[in-house]
């Protein structure tokens, strides 16, 4: 089994980690020339506020609504990220980084639902950065897994392990295929055009017209889920 440790928001909880009066306030992240936004807190999503929008097309939005706005810090994110990565290395038998924000983990016989929340709960007392844990028996379904965790907080507690739960299906059937990793809107666009438009109808499509379309890419995808 294989879980996907991915950091919530994680510029915007690094800034609150040394600022603690930002908690429950709406924060932003800017990109590198301060131009557009690239992390932000749950109170700024809810305020509609797009990632990877420019900044100066949500001046009205920030202003009325007291954003924080931050100019990214990446001295101050790299080093968070080491000592997130360090308390998982120290847990399971094998990790990989796959970006400064997640890892995916190997894990070991027994490893279950409440290990992994015992350890988001151990990261979080440690370090001040909230993260969600999925699980699966691959990568994909791993990624997948961990998206359902972090839609689904108030239900999942920021774990969920999708080869323990008794509807997978269901969940394939509510995901579209561009909320699969991996799947970019090129691909969305070809697997709509073979009618496939959820991660269920994916799994479930002819595999013939999959590889045809999409290649070894594709059909690597497709055994994933299945």
């Amino acid at each position: 089994m294989i879980a996907l440790v991915d950091c919530n928001n994680f510029f915007c909880s690094c800034e609150r980690v040394f600022n603690p009066a930002l908690t429950n306030k709406p924060v932003v992240v800017l990109s590198n020339n301060d131009g557009c936004i690239i992390s932000r807190s749950d109170e700024a999503k809810a305020l509609g506020i797009p990632m990877g929008a420019p900044l100066h097309q949500q001046q009205d939005v920030i202003r009325k609504n007291g954003v924080h706005v931050f100019s990214s810090n990446y001295t101050l994110y790299g080093d968070m990220s080491a000592r997130v990565m360090s308390i998982l290395r120290d847990e399971v038998p094998a990790m990989e980084v796959y970006s400064i924000d997640e890892a995916f983990l190997q894990l070991s016989e027994g490893f279950t639902e409440e290990t992994a929340r015992v350890l988001r709960a151990k990261v979080l007392r440690w370090t001040g950065i909230s993260v969600c844990i999925g699980i699966g028996s691959t990568k994909l379904l791993a990624k997948l897994a961990n998206r359902y965790a972090k839609k689904n907080k108030a239900l999942t507690r920021g774990v969920f392990d999708l080869a323990a739960y008794w509807d997978a299906d269901g969940i394939m059937a509510e995901t579209p295929t561009d909320g699969l990793w991996g799947v970019g809107k090129n691909l969305a666009r070809r697997l709509k055009a073979l009618g496939v438009k959820t991660a269920l109808d994916f799994k479930n499509a002819d595999p013939v017209p999959v590889r045809r379309s999409l290649g070894v890419i594709g059909e690597r995808m497709q055994r994933e889920l299945n």
